[in-house]
């Protein structure tokens, strides 16, 4: 067979280590190429028809700072006329890239849900760091004072709180489980009105507001899009009853961050759990770092050791689904 008309996929070597076999083994040895990339811009692969963007490929990079084997990966791809298809490992296609890869025509699939039980537990930890004061706790605990939480303002039970969840994917899903289960009410904001269950009162997100009034806490566990780029701003904090608190394991532009640090800092919120920000890496520079009763962490809500596994499966699916497909084509 003309080795220009094998199927050209391209993966990291990782990725390749763990998957070729089974590639080979579901194509045909004869008729299909792994391609490895190349981490170093400068001498990129071209003319792939599938590529694999794991874990490994964007490393730390953010939207707004590209590792070299990320800028490498991405030049491949737009080397690459036959492209018809590229898998991402991120629950999310909102890095710019993609929306340039749709518009000519390539298929994005994502990884939504391999991850999502890890950011549900991640969210619930910040959650229930902030409902138990931990901050506090642990700037005591760095002056070696022991200070019980008797010497002030006891914590509130959870039970008979009410949280207002932005989003109803499997995230959110799951969040919304396990706060039911402590004994919370919940409210949903999604891209429709539709009910999310039974006695779960639902809006869409331009009715958010509606459900703020009597929130204890915010919750944004939803995709980025139009309808929810910077849906959180001074309206929705000023709708929020004092003391509110926000959990923030989405997409760190659903948030207008001027309006959260003044809302935090003027001590409208009573703290906030940040896994997400407009800019990423967070600025050494933001007031958020030191803000008393907020927890910041590096974007890591979905990492896990399991992570990769999930994904590999899930792209290995895909791709038997794309091959039985073009099977079908051909008969």
């Amino acid at each position: 067979m003309d080795k220009k008309k094998l199927l050209r996929i391209l993966l990291s070597e990782l990725a390749a280590d763990r998957l070729a076999a089974d590639i080979r083994g579901m194509l045909g040895p004869d008729e299909v190429e792994v391609v490895l990339a190349r981490p170093v811009p400068g001498r990129e692969p071209a003319d792939i028809d599938i590529a694999y963007i794991s874990r490994d490929v964007t490393g730390v990079s953010t939207k707004q700072v590209l590792t070299e084997s990320l800028e490498a990966f991405y030049a491949s791809l737009r080397a690459s006329p036959r492209l018809q298809w590229v898998h991402t490992h991120s629950a999310g296609a909102d890095r710019p890239i993609f929306p340039e890869l749709a518009a000519r025509g390539v298929r994005v699939t994502t990884s939504s849900g391999a991850n999502a039980g890890v950011v549900a537990q991640t969210a619930l930890a910040g959650l229930l760091a902030l409902a138990r004061e931990f901050p506090k706790l642990m700037r005591e605990q760095r002056k070696h004072a022991w200070t019980p939480l008797m010497s002030g303002a006891l914590p509130r039970d959870l039970a008979g709180q009410k949280a207002v969840i932005v989003g109803w994917g499997p995230i959110a899903r799951q969040i919304g489980a396990s706060l039911q289960l402590l004994g919370l009410e919940i409210a949903v904001a999604r891209h429709s009105a539709e009910p999310a269950g039974d006695n779960i009162r639902t809006v869409a997100y331009g009715g958010l507001h509606a459900v703020l009034p009597g929130a204890d806490w915010l919750i944004l566990a939803c995709p980025l899009s139009d309808s929810t780029r910077r849906l959180i701003d001074r309206g929705a904090f000023e709708s929020l009853p004092g003391g509110a608190r926000l959990i923030n394991v989405a997409r760190g532009e659903i948030v207008v961050e001027s309006h959260l640090i003044e809302a935090l800092q003027a001590g409208r919120l009573g703290g906030a759990y940040l896994d997400v920000f407009e800019y990423e890496p967070l600025s050494p520079d933001s007031p958020l770092w030191d803000i008393e009763n907020v927890i910041v962490t590096p974007h890591s809500a979905g990492h896990s050791d399991g992570n990769a596994q999930r994904v590999d499966r899930m792209f290995l699916a895909y791709l038997k689904d794309w091959n039985d497909a073009r099977a079908k084509v051909r008969r």
